[in-house]
């Protein structure tokens, strides 16, 4: 943290603690199960951790970022919160705990699942465009008014230091990403949750400046977003992790024929380490592409699902593909 710059408060410290963890964990393709056995924590300790309702501690900060290769950027973010707790104390302001945050970000008594999920990524030698389509039900009793979503960057994830190093001179920023996402026709405005280097949180909002238009307890709607990233902040693996109970899920990745794609995948759950997806993508021709298409029905919840490729035939920049990696929920 700059010296200059006025510091920040004990509760936002534990956010961009816990966003840091959570960030690390789906990088590494980890459950929470599995990270708190390989750390020798219980489960329990490492979800209040990830929730903000436990104080971090060097301890933990240190076996997390030791597990995990975080190239110290656990630790860091222990260090910004230990900075913040003293600064409080040395103003004579309470070092309060923060505000447990909720499991379920939506609000309570509302319950989402989703019916049919469609992902498609596009690229086109310099640039991944990823299209994102969910129809969402509401089958609590409250309406919902904001959905969230989640990008996840990291150029060389086999050296932490490295990938870290990258993005604090190479951020990812919102003017490259050019976020787009409509429901029901309409524009929904976004509001960050959390924009770190490698790391976006985003709030959608089933509103505009026209008005509002919530999903209600009964009702279903199909929402898209879409968003940009370079290929030298985005490339060769394509993961997708279940948070809300899912009907379908649906993968397409396209590629311009001439690179000579080819693509394989892997799954993570709850219980089990990596192991290969259980059905193959399928490939395609469409005129210049070659599309491959993965589907699953009633994919278990909490599972990750990785899509990785090379090119046989690289051309131009693509000759840099190898050793990049990207997520999006």
């Amino acid at each position: 943290m700059d010296a200059h710059q006025d510091p920040i408060s004990v509760e936002i410290a534990v956010e961009n603690y816990a966003a840091e963890l959570a960030r690390w964990r789906e990088v590494r393709g980890m459950s929470k199960r599995a990270l708190a056995k390989a750390m020798g924590f219980d489960p329990s300790y490492l979800s209040h951790m990830e929730a903000g309702r436990t104080k971090p501690t060097a301890e933990f900060s240190r076996k997390a970022d030791e597990t995990l290769n975080a190239g110290k950027a656990i630790w860091n973010r222990w260090r910004d919160y230990e900075r913040a707790r003293a600064h409080a104390n040395g103003t004579q302001q309470p070092s309060l705990p923060p505000q447990p945050r909720v499991e379920q970000p939506y609000a309570a008594g509302s319950a989402l699942v989703v019916e049919h999920d469609a992902a498609r990524l596009d690229y086109d030698g310099h640039a991944y465009r990823l299209t994102m389509r969910r129809l969402l039900r509401n089958t609590g009793t409250e309406p919902v008014t904001r959905y969230l979503i989640r990008i996840s960057v990291d150029r060389y994830p086999g050296d932490p230091e490295q990938s870290n190093a990258h993005y604090r001179a190479h951020p990812l920023t919102w003017d490259e990403l050019t976020l787009t996402a409509t429901c029901r026709g309409e524009t929904m405005r976004w509001q960050a949750k959390h924009d770190r280097d490698a790391f976006k949180e985003v709030w959608l909002l089933f509103d505009n400046e026209h008005g509002r238009f919530p999903l209600y307890p009964g009702e279903s709607v199909w929402i898209e977003y879409a968003y940009t990233v370079s290929d030298d902040k985005w490339g060769n693996w394509f993961q997708r992790a279940v948070r809300l109970p899912t009907g379908q899920l649906e993968v397409q990745l396209a590629f311009p024929a001439a690179l000579d794609p080819v693509v394989w995948g892997t799954e993570t759950s709850m219980t089990a380490e990596a192991s290969p997806l259980r059905t193959p993508p399928v490939r395609s021709d469409d005129g210049s592409l070659r599309v491959f298409t993965w589907i699953t029905a009633t994919p278990d919840l909490h599972a990750r699902y990785r899509l990785e490729w090379r090119f046989r035939a690289p051309l131009g920049r693509a000759t840099g593909q190898q050793g990049q990696q990207g997520e999006f929920t």
